[in-house]
């Protein structure tokens, strides 16, 4: 297996470059990456304060981490933070974020990337979030004896971990001095294989992260301009599945509003939102024209948001929440960005993988469907005032999400205990 993943590592930026001629994002992966270790050298040779390194593989990791990071800046200002990413949907939004000192893309993992890491950035605590096992890195922690966490860890039976044939993958995991889980069956699968001794569960920090944001929420105004009180769809991380399973339903029912937020936002997967919802407008587009006094067609009915960053405001603005990925084989995206606003949430029938979604069906909060006729009953039936369906799913939704806070705090409270980091 080890050869198997240094072929990984060897092959992956080869084929990033081959696909950087007619694929933005991965352009941005290899641009991202060019004169990394230099750009590393100038912002760690005169540094001085002790670094924390914390590391995401993109937006959803780090909108996980984010609260224990947040706690971590405040809690020990004397530090410094270093944030790095594996993918551009992470860094490329995330590259200004204020509350970490420096923000980079993690060099592909090799002995000679991890050694030069470390010897430049010297981190006294690292922290992985949720699935991010890199051989050399790891490697390279331990052999320093520098702290690793891994933060929101969940585990399943199905991965390389468990199997006869997974020796290399369990002693990337041998390199982590703690894992803080969200469930019992991942505290269970790695018992079986040696780790109790460092094991939390924890639960997982998206609970805190989407309670403070909706703590400190900010209206957006050009989207309660569009809604006017009208029943309002929000469709959030939709692939063109997704798409492809409400559009029949919106393009029908003209006095619904409607917000698809793609997870990708090309200029090839806008123009398909575009075809797929007749009475649609990009919301670059519709701002502009709010901004200019210009005419907005008086039949709009869906806006197409191009840009990153409001999905998590959006939500609030929902009658009925549906969150994407579903009807595809990775499955669904964060229910609980959703959820935590006690709104219904509807989903494709890919879940399984994600333990919040599990809960979210189970306890009525949430609504898996298999199909666009399936989803359209759902859809009348809630938006049916008078059925009881409404608002169970709201009370279980909003429910769900605050009895499951405080991951955060845990983290915190065994960083402080075990004295790994001092003010």
């Amino acid at each position: 297996m080890k050869i198997l993943y240094q072929l990984f590592v060897f092959l992956y930026p080869k084929a990033a470059w081959l696909l950087s001629f007619y694929n933005e994002k991965a352009d941005k992966w290899v641009k991202g990456r060019k004169e990394i270790f230099n750009t590393l050298s100038t912002a760690f040779s005169q540094q001085k304060k002790p670094v924390i390194w914390i590391h995401c593989a993109s937006l959803g990791e780090f909108e996980q981490g984010r609260p224990v990071l947040e706690s971590i800046k405040k809690s020990y200002p004397s530090y410094k933070i270093l944030l790095t990413f594996f993918s551009p949907s992470g860094y490329e939004v995330r590259k200004n974020y204020s509350m970490a000192d420096h923000i980079s893309y993690l060099p592909m993992d090799s002995a000679s990337a991890a050694n030069k890491f470390f010897n430049i950035v010297q981190p006294k605590l690292i922290l992985f979030i949720k699935y991010e096992f890199w051989y050399y890195y790891s490697m390279e922690a331990a052999k320093r004896k520098i702290p690793l966490l891994l933060l929101s860890g969940i585990f399943r039976e199905d991965q390389y971990f468990f199997k006869w044939y997974g020796g290399f993958y369990r002693a990337i995991l041998q390199n982590f001095n703690h894992f803080f889980l969200q469930d019992k069956e991942s505290e269970k699968l790695l018992s079986e294989i040696g780790l109790k001794h460092a094991l939390s569960i924890s639960g997982d920090t998206r609970f805190d992260r989407v309670i403070e944001i909706v703590a400190a929420f900010e209206p957006i105004l050009n989207i309660e301009t569009f809604c006017k009180g009208s029943l309002t769809i929000v469709a959030g991380s939709t692939w063109t599945e997704d798409d492809e399973e409400l559009d029949h339903y919106i393009n029908e029912h003209p006095s619904i509003k409607c917000i698809i937020a793609p997870h990708e936002i090309s200029e090839e997967r806008l123009k398909e939102c575009k075809k797929l919802y007749k009475r649609s407008m990009l919301y670059s587009e519709y701002e502009n024209a709010i901004a200019q006094n210009k005419t907005i067609p008086t039949d709009l009915q869906v806006l197409i948001i191009n840009n990153y960053g409001l999905l998590t405001r959006l939500y609030h603005y929902a009658t009925i929440c549906l969150v994407g990925g579903g009807f595809g084989g990775d499955g669904v995206h964060n229910v609980l960005e959703a959820a935590v606003y006690g709104k219904p949430v509807i989903i494709g029938p890919v879940y399984e993988k994600y333990v919040e979604a599990v809960d979210l069906v189970e306890n009525g909060g949430c609504i898996s469907v298999e199909n666009a006729l399936e989803m359209e009953e759902v859809l009348d039936q809630l938006f049916d005032k008078t059925d009881s369906l409404y608002a169970s799913a709201m009370l279980a939704s909003k429910n769900y999400v605050y009895e499951k806070a405080g991951a955060t705090k845990k983290i915190m409270d065994y960083i402080q205990a075990n004295r790994l980091l001092t003010i």
